[in-house]
């Protein structure tokens, strides 16, 4: 077993660390998990000391679990990997929390995007030694054995099977772990913020009225209809829309009020009262279509998030037909209090406002 030594990362007293312990799963749904490991990182050695006092305390299966998790979390690999994440998700932690804020600024998002890509990168260029001399440091602190990392690598069972290794520890843990795991975020947010991706956010931030001191580029308006939306407009309508786009720079963003609004969604509340959006119904459809895009985005992973929740391990064999039907009650039980009168209403209320699309 390994020799463990508190080191007091904690302030132990009556009343003290009430809010100290790690997060419940359900705390963390929809972020990142930073809380969740840092806190762990900072909570180690009162682990250690818990899962001790169980190993000699304890009896039968319980102080078996606690001794192998004691086992576990006191190896060099363990702590290796644990810093490695806490080391990303403070990386990308800023960019999880701004795309899931409520009201979603768009233009921001994408220079988190960018900076976190660039973030990541310089940790794989450069920061490698660092991270390795800070996992050393926190080993030595607490007794952990350290591995000599210019020893032979075998992966499970290649020892027994007497096979030669090709590489060091030091090489398994740089590329095999730090290396391949930091060109797994990039690729995925490659994957989600292709080039398509970027430039469809790119030009949903035309109409932005964070924008109004860069000059308006109505272009750029006709080419997210014509690349992105090009079911929702007619050759008449994006022909017609040109003409709109001329109108509406000179009545819409010169205009001092223009300046007032913070979001998107202001311009388009301030085109339905001022009737403006009768004027310009085609580009108060493509603010409609902007303002739904975080909508479909959510949606999809929303449904995702309930699969996860109802297809669990017990019933990961289940087939799609009987699984939808757990679904759609998970779904329906998120809209139960909406009441019949309510959505008559709802609907009256559109058809009075309606307006020409």
């Amino acid at each position: 077993m390994a020799c463990f030594k508190s080191i007091g990362e904690l302030e132990t007293s009556r009343g003290l660390n009430q809010i100290g312990a790690l997060q419940l799963v359900r705390d963390t749904r929809w972020g990142s998990h930073l809380k969740l490991v840092s806190r762990l990182i900072k909570i180690f050695s009162s682990i250690c000391e818990v899962l001790l006092k169980i190993i000699e305390g304890g009896t039968g299966s319980i102080k078996g679990d606690a001794y192998s998790k004691y086992e576990t979390i006191t190896t060099f690999e363990f702590i290796f990997v644990l810093h490695l994440e806490n080391e990303i998700m403070e990386i990308t932690d800023l960019l999880c929390q701004a795309l899931q804020r409520q009201s979603q600024d768009i233009l921001n998002a994408l220079r988190l995007v960018t900076s976190t890509k660039l973030l990541l990168q310089k940790m794989n260029d450069e920061r490698w030694d660092s991270f390795l001399a800070h996992v050393k440091s926190f080993c030595l602190e607490r007794n952990i054995n350290i591995p000599d990392l210019s020893s032979s690598y075998f992966s499970r069972g290649a020892r027994a099977r007497n096979e030669d290794s090709d590489h060091t520890l030091k090489h398994h843990y740089r590329v095999d772990i730090f290396t391949e795991v930091i060109n797994c975020q990039l690729m995925e947010l490659d994957h989600r913020f292709d080039d398509r991706s970027m430039e469809l956010l790119h030009l949903s931030t035309i109409l932005d009225p964070k924008n109004s001191n860069e000059p308006f580029r109505s272009g750029d308006v006709c080419q997210l209809v014509e690349k992105f939306y090009p079911e929702d407009f007619n050759e008449t309508e994006k022909n017609l829309l040109k003409m709109q786009l001329q109108h509406y720079e000179v009545d819409v963003v010169r205009h001092e009020d223009y300046k007032q609004f913070i979001s998107i969604s202001d311009l388009s509340q301030s085109l339905i009262k001022t009737i403006r959006a009768t004027n310009f119904y085609l580009i108060y459809r493509v603010v409609s279509l902007i303002l739904a895009l975080p909508v479909f985005i959510a949606t999809t992973e929303r449904s995702f998030s309930a699969m996860s929740l109802v297809k669990t391990r017990l019933q990961n064999k289940m087939e799609d037909e009987f699984l939808k039907d757990p679904l759609i009650l998970y779904f329906e039980r998120l809209v139960e209090k909406i009441i019949l009168e309510m959505i008559v209403q709802g609907f009256k209320d559109v058809k009075d406002r309606r307006i020409p699309l």
